[in-house]
C-alpha cells in the first residue's frame, strides 16, 4: 500500500477529506493517505513541502505561488475552493482600536512570514492605500492560540485569520472583528511536489477523484451544517451562513487567475518576478 502525505489547517473547509478518509476510500484504491494537521497554516506547509515531509498539501493561492517562485519544487495541480476566503480583521476586545484606519502603521499579528496572514496584511494595507513600506509592521505570532497570547499581551495590535474559524472567539470576547478583507482570487488550491507527481502519477489521480467526488456533493450531505458546527465548535448559523458563501471546485486553476495573483503579489513587491503559468500548474 502507498503511503501518501497530506497537509491543511485543521478547519471545516477540510472536513471532506476527513470524511473520505473516515470511510475508508484511499485504502479502498491501495493508498495510505495520511492527513496532517497544520496549524501553522500555509507557511509552514510551505516548508513541509520542501522538506519532503507531506507530498501534498491544500493550501492558499497567493502563499504557494509565492513560494514556488522562491523555490519550492512543487506544482498547483487543481482549485480546491473556488470561492476567495473572507479575512476577519481581529483587534483584542479591550483594545483602544475601533476602526480600520487606525491600524495603519502598528502590528500586525501572522503565522509566519510567507503565509496567508502576512500576504493577506499587505493586500489589506493596498486595499486601504496605506505605504508598504512604512504603515506595515509585523509580530509573528505561529498559529491561532499564538495570537490570541499576542494580542492579549499587546505583542501585536491586529489578526487577519478566516472570519468564521475566528467566530468563536469574537463571540467569547477575546477578540473584537473590525473589519473584514476578502481574498481577491479562489481561496484554496491543492499542491503537489514535482517528484510526487513524477513518479506517482496513478495515485495522485486517485485521490483528486475521491476529493473531487465528495466536495461536488458536499452540501448535499445529510445534517453537514450539524456536523461542521459540532466538530469546529461552532454555531449553526455560523455554518450555514459560510456553507451558502462557499463553492468548491474540482478544475485547475485557469491562466487568467493565476495571472490575476501574480500580478497583484509583484504590485505589492511580494514577488520579484512573474512565472509562466506552465511553470507554476500541473494539469492532470
Amino acid at each position: 500500500m502507498k503511503k501518501v502525505n497530506i497537509g491543511g489547517v485543521p478547519e471545516h473547509f477540510n472536513l471532506a477529506w476527513y470524511l473520505t478518509l473516515a470511510n475508508g476510500e484511499y485504502k479502498a484504491e491501495d493508498i495510505n493517505l495520511r492527513w496532517h494537521d497544520y496549524h501553522g497554516g500555509t507557511g509552514q506547509m510551505c516548508k513541509g513541502l520542501r522538506s519532503g515531509d507531506i507530498d501534498i498539501a491544500v493550501i492558499l493561492t497567493e502563499g504557494i505561488v509565492k513560494d514556488i517562485i522562491a523555490g519550492n519544487p512543487s506544482k498547483i495541480v487543481q482549485i480546491y475552493t473556488q470561492t476567495p476566503l473572507i479575512w476577519g480583521i481581529h483587534v483584542a476586545a479591550d483594545s483602544k482600536f475601533k476602526t480600520l484606519s487606525e491600524l495603519k502603521g502598528t502590528r500586525a499579528a501572522i503565522s509566519r512570514y510567507g503565509s496567508g496572514s502576512h500576504l493577506m496584511a499587505y493586500v489589506n494595507a493596498k486595499n486601504n492605500n496605506w505605504d508598504l513600506e512604512n504603515d506595515l509592521n509585523f509580530s509573528v505570532i505561529k498559529n491561532l492560540d499564538g495570537a490570541i497570547k499576542g494580542l492579549t499581551n499587546n505583542e501585536a495590535d491586529y489578526f487577519m485569520w478566516e472570519k468564521f474559524t475566528t467566530k468563536p472567539l469574537v463571540d467569547d470576547g477575546t477578540f473584537r472583528r473590525i473589519d473584514h478583507c476578502p481574498s481577491p482570487w479562489p481561496c484554496f488550491v491543492i499542491a503537489v511536489r514535482d517528484e510526487f507527481i513524477e513518479n506517482n502519477k496513478a495515485d495522485l489521480i486517485k485521490i483528486l477523484e475521491i476529493i473531487n467526488n465528495t466536495t461536488s456533493e458536499f452540501k448535499h450531505i445529510p445534517s453537514i451544517d450539524k456536523t461542521i458546527a459540532n466538530r469546529y465548535n461552532q454555531e449553526l448559523k455560523d455554518v450555514q451562513e459560510w456553507l451558502s458563501l462557499t463553492e468548491w471546485s474540482q478544475q485547475q486553476i485557469d491562466k487568467d487567475t493565476l495571472n490575476n495573483v501574480q500580478n497583484q503579489l509583484f504590485d505589492l513587491n511580494i514577488i520579484e518576478e512573474k512565472w509562466a503559468y506552465e511553470k507554476l500548474t500541473y494539469k492532470i
